[in-house]
C-alpha cells in the first residue's frame, strides 16, 4: 500500500497547486485570458472535488474517487505511446495546446525493442505524474506467449499474431507450455508495477485491452475460456501469485458488437473501472453507454481510448464518463481535433486536469 511519506509529499504539492509535468512549468487551472478557454465556470464543483482528497491513496482511494465524481465531472486525459524514450511528449503537447496539464496520463510498455528497452523511463514518468498531481494509466500492448519479450506489429510478427484454438487452449489451461510463457510474460512487467507500488503510486491498469474484438491475438474470443479468461488469468497472477495491491483493474473493450460486450464480462470480482475504447464512431453511441452502464452498477466508468477529444456537450449527454484518454498523436490531427476544440473541453466547468484531480493530496 501507499508509503505515507510519499503521500504527504504529494499533499504538499497539490497544497501549492499542483507541480507540472516533468520541468515544464506549472499545471492547474488555465489562465483565464488564454484564447478559446473560459475561466473556471464550475470553481465551487472543483473546489468540493479538491476537498474530497486523501492524504494518502490506495487503488479503492481511486476507485472511490472516481465513483464520488461520476455523473458530475471528468478527469481528462492524454496517452504517451512511442517512444517510451519520450514517455510525456503528447502530455506536454496538451499543455502547449490549452496551457494545463491532464488529470491522467497514460504510458504503455509496448513490444518494440526499443520501447522494451526504455520501460524504465516511462515507470519514471508514472510517479513523477502522480507527484504532479495525475493519476497513472498503463497499457501494454504485449507481444504474445509464442514470441519473445519484443516482436514486431503486424500479422505473422507480433501483436497481430493469429493464435490457433489449440494454442489457446494450451494458454488457459493452467500449468500448460503457454501457460506457464505467459506469466513469465507478465513477470517482465512485475519489478516496474512493485516500483510504482513501493513509491505509494496506485496505478490503473488496463490489460489484455479491447478484447472483444480481433485485431489482437488476445482478441475476439468470447464466453467463458475466451478472452475473459486470459484477462482473470493475469489478475489472479499479478495480485495473489505476485503480491501486487496497488492496482485498479480497468476492464476494457472496444465500441464494436455492442450484443456480444457482457459475454466478455470476467466477473465484478475481477474488475474495478468499466472502460470503452471509442473508435467506431468517435463518441460511444447512447446504446454502448447503456450496455456498459449495465455491466457497470455502482463501478466508474471510463473513456479509455479515444481520438477524438470528447466534447463539452457529449460528456454532459453521457455524464458518467469519469475519465477519457486521448490517443498519443490523434492528438494533434487535424481529422479528429483542433485546438479550439481541445481548449473547450479542458476549459470546460467539468473538467479536471493536473492538480484538481482529488486522491492524489
Amino acid at each position: 500500500m501507499r508509503k505515507r511519506t510519499l503521500s504527504l509529499c504529494v499533499a504538499g504539492l497539490l497544497a501549492l497547486g499542483g507541480a507540472g509535468t516533468a520541468a515544464l512549468g506549472t499545471a492547474g487551472a488555465a489562465p483565464s485570458g488564454q484564447d478559446g478557454v473560459a475561466p473556471n465556470a464550475n470553481a465551487n464543483a472543483k473546489a468540493k472535488a479538491k476537498a474530497q482528497a486523501k492524504a494518502a491513496a490506495d487503488p479503492a482511494d481511486v476507485v472511490d474517487y472516481l465513483t464520488s465524481i461520476s455523473g458530475g465531472s471528468t478527469v481528462t486525459g492524454q496517452h504517451n505511446r512511442e517512444p517510451n524514450s519520450e514517455p510525456s511528449k503528447w502530455t506536454s503537447a496538451v499543455h502547449d495546446i490549452t496551457g494545463v496539464y491532464p488529470g491522467l496520463w497514460g504510458g504503455d510498455f509496448l513490444f518494440a525493442s526499443d520501447d522494451v528497452a526504455n520501460r524504465q523511463t516511462m515507470i519514471d514518468q508514472a510517479e513523477t505524474e502522480w507527484q504532479n498531481g495525475s493519476l497513472a494509466t498503463l497499457t501494454w500492448h504485449v507481444c504474445p506467449p509464442t514470441r519473445g519479450s519484443s516482436c514486431g506489429w503486424d500479422p505473422g510478427t507480433g501483436v497481430q499474431d493469429d493464435l490457433s484454438d489449440d494454442q489457446w487452449n494450451e494458454l488457459v489451461e493452467d500449468g500448460t507450455e503457454l501457460n506457464t510463457a505467459w506469466k513469465k510474460r507478465l513477470d517482465e512487467a512485475v519489478p516496474y508495477l512493485q516500483q510504482l507500488q513501493d513509491a505509494g503510486v496506485p496505478a490503473l491498469f488496463r490489460p489484455i485491452h479491447e478484447m472483444n474484438d480481433g485485431w489482437s491475438w488476445w482478441g475476439g474470443r468470447p464466453g467463458e475460456n475466451g478472452s475473459r479468461k486470459l484477462y482473470q488469468i493475469t489478475h489472479d497472477y499479478l495480485t495473489r501469485t505476485k503480491g501486487l495491491t496497488n492496482l485498479v483493474w480497468v476492464w476494457n473493450v472496444k465500441d464494436v458488437d455492442v450484443d456480444q460486450v457482457a459475454s466478455y464480462y470476467p466477473g465484478d470480482e475481477y474488475v474495478d473501472v468499466v472502460s470503452v475504447d471509442a473508435w467506431a464512431d468517435n463518441f460511444p453511441s447512447d446504446a454502448y453507454y447503456r450496455a456498459l452502464e449495465q455491466l457497470a452498477g455502482s463501478k466508474p466508468m471510463a473513456l479509455a481510448e479515444v481520438g477524438k477529444v470528447p466534447s463539452p456537450e457529449d460528456l454532459a449527454r453521457q455524464p458518467k464518463w469519469t475519465y477519457f484518454m486521448v490517443w498519443a498523436e490523434y492528438l494533434t490531427d487535424p481529422a479528429y481535433n483542433n485546438d479550439d476544440a481541445v481548449r473547450a473541453t479542458y476549459g470546460d466547468g467539468r473538467a479536471l486536469n493536473q492538480g484538481e484531480v482529488g486522491p492524489l493530496g
